[in-house]
């Protein structure tokens, strides 16, 4: 074969391997094409091929672009060795322009070659027939429009059984495979050099391909991924609903963007990251699914970013919650509790709060040493159930600890005492004794920080904290808010303890100033009842008083010195004073206030209101002297309870008035009520609607006085009371 036999018009760029305008006959005679067992079908034998690879191959509906090929319409076409051409395929016609009538038997040259180029065509030509060498280029042709367009070949030499040779040409337009490899090439380096991980999965989910940013982040080389499943490289937890997610992807297309993931990669398990995934599905051109991709994104700073915004949140929340929740009453038990409930719920899993013995006495407190100190348990709190509690002291519980202990250290320096990672050497300085130790090692205490209760210098105890089920460590941060919550409880507690103390102190001197329970007078059976007010620790100016007389007589008294603190406690102990001094006197009830008033007056803006009473037993009457106090009750058996109507008369310290005696006939079982304006006034209710109520709890005179005294006492009175209450009862017998 030689170019001189190749006709000018020939051209080796074009052809058709299913169209053709030639037969061939075999070498047993028959029709190369028709002399087969399918009835003379040329393509009978590729259809049943179609049948077994595609499908039907007789469906009218058009094939759809399911490949690369497709999408870049190769053209093929052969020819003989005349160049004439003798297959021409469909692409060859969208190619070219020409359709296989107009193609097929003509020679190539003349059809799609310019006269310019025909010398190197039939060169090339030559080449491929005579030494079966292929050829790729680009070369321009002829359109069938006139135009000249670039298309990139494939050459190459075919025999067929009998030995006759043929020239296959592959064509695709240039500009098109061009644009393709540029995509392609762009796709492979935004891969491989995306900071982004990228994953290409099939149906099945298993990896087909994995870039080099998707090693980082799990963790396992490229060539470990292929072929393995999904779930077997995934860093997370909730693999399943990765997995899940993937799944609805494949089956309803919808992409889902952005998947917050959290979990530690096998490259780093100590650090916990965070990935933003999104899932798509993969189609061919004519639609079907060839799997999934996956693009996994590293947002692990913005993880912590946005995890440490929200743990300030919540400590900036428990400190404002700390605020109205610890401290709310001036008790320091509650106090202790209050602290210890709000630290148990957010920092904690075990909470104590355990203050200096001494301190709590309002007792000097030494200089911190190195020795013992003396602590009480006030509140011990757990977030759940553990043995841990067991280990620790119960409120109320006085424990001494040495000067190695853990709490120890913490209130002799005043300084936070943090142990990160607790082992089996820290755990007997943390706890009471070796048992202790045993049961915070069985409960699982892990990490320990103890913070001191500090108020205007002074260390008053410590705040004890331990975790358990709580995994991770108290840190640096955990330090500052727990000394942020113990500054604000150190100052509720100080507050409680001096408050406590003041009202111990009150107390004490308010009853140092009355009477012991009354020894028993002629006539009359009687009990008494003092209680300071619940809201406030002043001492109070409240008194009663029962005095024995000449003659068997029984002089009773209750008293109010308007105001509070300790001179009204020193007012009242004169008035007491004088009181007896007069009584001694055997004046008339009057005649007592009348003094009384004087000297009341020469006091410094005193007003103090009195109810002064004498019974004589032999003639049964009782007289009584009101100087502005309020009524006395009286209980008969058989009637209502009632008010006594006496002259109210003006309060002690008006001066120049008068007082007036009433007389009142008592006979056996009358129960006579002394009290002071503590036990019925309120700011929420009408005087009259508690002297009412008053009268209620007395509609049972055969009751014991010291029931009596509770009754009223426990009907009347509300925690919030400010005021104190004297209460005197007496029963003629």
């Amino acid at each position: 074969m030689t170019a001189e036999s190749f006709p000018s018009d020939s051209d080796p760029y074009n052809g058709g391997p299913y169209t053709s305008d030639r037969r061939h006959t075999d070498r047993h005679g028959g029709d190369r094409h028709g002399g087969d067992p399918h009835g003379g079908d040329p393509h009978a034998d590729e259809r049943h091929l179609g049948d077994r690879l595609t499908g039907d191959p007789y469906n009218s509906d058009p094939p759809r672009q399911t490949t690369l090929l497709d999408v870049l319409s190769v053209a093929a076409l052969v020819l003989d060795t005349d160049g004439r051409i003798v297959f021409w395929t469909p692409q060859a016609e969208e190619l070219f322009g020409y359709s296989a009538t107009e193609a097929l038997g003509k020679p190539a040259a003349r059809l799609i070659i310019h006269p310019e180029h025909l010398h190197g065509v039939l060169k090339l030509f030559a080449e491929v027939l005579e030494t079966g060498r292929s050829w790729a280029g680009a070369f321009p042709v002829r359109h069938k429009d006139g135009s000249t367009r670039l298309m990139e070949f494939r050459n190459m030499r075919l025999l067929d059984d009998l030995g006759d040779v043929y020239a296959l040409g592959l064509a695709a337009d240039h500009n098109l495979l061009q644009r393709v490899e540029t995509d392609l090439a762009l796709c492979e380096r935004l891969i491989n050099q995306s900071p982004i991980g990228l994953a290409l999965l099939d149906p099945e989910l298993r990896y087909l391909l994995v870039n080099p940013a998707l090693e980082r982040i799990d963790g396992i080389p490229a060539e470990d991924h292929v072929g393995r499943h999904l779930r077997e490289t995934l860093p997370f937890p909730d693999v399943d609903t990765v997995e899940s997610a993937l799944r609805q992807v494949l089956t309803t297309g919808t992409p889902l963007l952005d998947q917050y993931h959290v979990g530690r990669p096998r490259s780093d398990p100590e650090q916990e990251r965070a990935w933003s995934l999104s899932f798509y599905r993969l189609e061919d051109p004519g639609g079907r699914v060839l799997g999934a991709a996956t693009s996994v994104v590293d947002v692990t700073e913005r993880h912590r970013v946005a995890a440490e915004a929200d743990r300030a949140r919540r400590r900036l929340a428990l400190i404002a919650d700390a605020s109205t929740r610890v401290g709310t009453t001036l008790e320091v038990e509650q106090t202790a509790a209050e602290l210890a409930e709000i630290t148990s719920r957010e920092l904690a899993d075990v909470v104590a709060v355990d203050v200096l013995d001494s301190a709590l006495a309002c007792r000097r407190v030494r200089e911190p040493d190195n020795g013992p100190e003396l602590f009480r348990a006030l509140a011990l709190k757990a977030a759940h159930p553990t043995v841990a509690l067991s280990a620790a002291d119960a409120p109320g519980e006085v424990a001494a600890y040495e000067g190695d202990r853990l709490v120890t250290l913490c209130v002799h320096t005043g300084r936070p005492v943090l142990v990160r990672h607790v082992d089996e050497r820290d755990l007997p300085r943390i706890a009471r004794d070796a048992e202790g130790a045993a049961l915070l090692a069985r409960a699982g205490v892990h990490s320990y920080l103890a913070v001191p209760l500090i108020a205007h210098g002074e260390v008053l105890g410590a705040l004890d904290l331990k975790r358990t089920r709580n995994p991770v460590p108290f840190d640096e941060d955990d330090v500052v808010l727990a000394g942020e919550l113990a500054s604000r409880a150190a100052i509720a507690i100080d507050n409680a303890r001096w408050f406590q103390s003041v009202r111990n102190t009150a107390l004490t001197l308010q009853r140092s100033l009355l009477p012991d329970h009354p020894p028993h007078h002629t006539g009359l059976e009687l009990a008494s009842r003092y209680q300071p007010a619940q809201a406030t620790s002043e001492v109070g100016g409240d008194w009663y008083d029962v005095l024995r007389l000449e003659n068997d007589k029984t002089a009773l008294v209750v008293g109010d010195v308007m105001g509070n603190g300790i001179d009204a406690a020193a007012t009242m102990g004169r008035l007491r004073t004088a009181t007896c001094a007069y009584a001694d006197l055997d004046l008339h009830p009057g005649e007592v206030l009348q003094h009384l008033d004087k000297i009341t007056c020469d006091l410094e803006h005193y007003i103090v209101t009195c109810l002064y009473a004498v019974f004589d037993p032999r003639t049964r009457q009782c007289c009584i002297a009101n100087a502005g106090h309020m009524p006395p009750a009286l209980a008969r058996v058989g009637e209502p309870p009632r008010l006594l109507e006496l002259p109210s008369g003006a309060p002690l310290g008006v001066g120049g008035i008068r007082f007036e005696t009433a007389t009142v006939d008592l006979v056996p079982g009358d129960v006579l009520v002394l009290y002071t304006d503590g036990l019925v006034e309120t700011r929420q209710h009408p005087i009259d609607e508690r002297l009412d109520a008053l009268l209620g709890f007395l509609d049972e005179p055969e009751r014991s006085l010291e029931e009596t005294c509770d009754l009223l006492l426990y009907g009347l009175r509300h925690p919030d009371d400010h005021d104190d209450v004297a209460l005197l009862v007496a029963r003629a017998v």
